[in-house]
């Protein structure tokens, strides 16, 4: 197994990088289940990138004219306009979720229902198990009955509450019962840590779609964080991402090799 890693300035430079380079680096593997069952993909065994600055505009990849191909995602796709009912940052940070739609990420990070056991002590104020916190319509909720946590607002509270040196604050997308679902989420959890007064994600995606996936699940998951550290008053930090499925589907080899240069 090799294990890539790519150090990157911002998020257009961890793109071009990787694309480069799974060209000389991906294994072509036959999909054999999901949306592309049957056709082929290049994929990194497995992938870590550091971004340093992942907040330096543009973040969205950067496509040379020259080329003569469009780029991947347009910007209208990730903040709203023209041809888009909904925008990425919403689909990300907002519990909207549309009929049809098994999950999307901002319902699993904003409407967290507590359920089970974890329900049970919360309403018996089990203090020595769960940090109960009184529902102020923002970081805890009620609807129909029922308790929902919203996680984003909760890490931002917990940091401001409690400071820094915090290895708890993991923002959660995947759950278990995931497993039962034909498209279970590709992106697993955001784990974040404040050092030097800046925060820091750490992402993880189980499978994903490198040509036009990556750059826009990026730009609204810097967004994310960047709301978060105005929210908790530190600086915007690096980013680390890892998958252990980053991959080129056929389709886009081409491109890939007309934005590279490489026949």
């Amino acid at each position: 197994m090799h294990m890539h890693r790519v150090e990157a300035r911002d998020l257009p430079d961890l793109w071009f990088q990787a694309v480069y380079d799974i060209l000389d680096h991906g294994r072509r593997f036959t999909i054999d289940r999901g949306s592309f069952a049957g056709q082929t993909r290049l994929e990194y065994d497995y992938f870590t990138g550091y971004v340093k600055f992942p907040g330096t505009p543009p973040i969205l990849p950067d496509i040379p004219a020259s080329c003569g191909i469009p780029n991947p995602v347009e910007e209208a796709y990730v903040y709203g306009g023209d041809g888009y009912d909904r925008a990425y940052i919403e689909y990300l940070m907002t519990p909207r979720k549309e009929p049809g739609e098994s999950y999307t990420y901002g319902e699993r990070l904003t409407r967290a229902p507590l359920y089970g056991d974890k329900l049970a002590w919360w309403h018996e104020n089990a203090s020595e198990i769960v940090d109960r916190r009184e529902p102020d319509g923002k970081i805890v909720f009620e609807e129909d009955g029922r308790l929902y946590i919203n996680q984003i607002e909760w890490v931002i509270d917990t940091y401001k509450r409690f400071g820094a040196r915090n290895n708890q604050m993991v923002l959660q997308v995947a759950e278990p019962s995931d497993l039962a679902l034909l498209d279970p989420p590709c992106l697993r959890s955001i784990d974040t840590r404040i050092q030097d007064d800046q925060l820091i994600f750490f992402v993880y995606f189980r499978s994903w779609d490198l040509w036009g996936g990556l750059p826009a699940n990026l730009a609204g998951i810097q967004n994310l964080k960047e709301y978060m550290a105005g929210e908790i008053g530190v600086a915007d930090g690096p980013m680390i991402v890892e998958s252990k499925g980053l991959h080129l589907y056929g389709y886009a080899e081409d491109l890939a090799k007309l934005r590279c240069l490489k026949t």
